[in-house]
């Protein structure tokens, strides 16, 4: 069965933040490296997240990184 792209960025997010969850703020490049799914699925899976309020991103000055956000 084919997943749908939603479907995927979906799944991609979760793995996103659980890693978070796991191991606290992430570097973009530590996220590519730690999950293991193209970088542009993760572009788009963190844009879900911090669209729906559930990471900040911060950048680019320092490197992009992701944080879960707990004031939600």
């Amino acid at each position: 069965m084919i997943t749908s792209m939603i479907t995927e960025i979906g799944i991609a997010a979760g793995d996103i933040w659980h890693s978070l969850d796991k191991n606290g703020d992430a570097k973009l490049d530590q996220l590519v490296q730690s999950i293991g799914k193209p970088k542009e699925l993760l572009l788009m899976s963190l844009g879900w997240l911090a669209r729906e309020g559930h990471i900040k991103l911060s950048g680019p000055e320092s490197g992009y990184s992701a944080s879960l956000n707990i004031n939600r």
